[in-house]
């Protein structure tokens, strides 16, 4: 009886996983497009340029937002995305070591 719901928790970790990791990668992405932006490598007046750097804010400025506030200023360095991606990182070794610990998952 209790495997038909293991395997259901087996499944929706490596869901969870594989949506940080989606995010993981997407904040990697948006770091270094504000990189090639800030140097004036991609031009912002690109249509297409412009929208994938408009969507990507929209997704990890709320992210990052409240740990900005948090952290410390460094001057012109921002280290609130590698503060996310350390985040996320440890979620993903977090959650699974947890339910392994509480019997969910074997």
């Amino acid at each position: 009886m209790g495997r038909p719901m293991q395997n259901t928790v087996v499944a929706l970790v490596d869901i969870f996983i594989m949506l940080t990791q989606f995010l993981i990668w997407g904040l990697v992405i948006w770091a270094i497009m504000s990189w090639l932006v800030a140097f004036n490598v991609v031009n912002t007046y690109n249509g297409f340029v412009r929208a994938v750097i408009n969507g990507l804010d929209k997704v990890y400025d709320p992210l990052v937002r409240p740990i900005r506030r948090i952290m410390p200023d460094f001057g012109g360095i921002d280290l609130s995305p590698a503060v996310l991606w350390l985040g996320l990182v440890g979620l993903q070794r977090l959650v699974p070591a947890l339910l392994i610990d509480s019997g969910v998952m074997g």
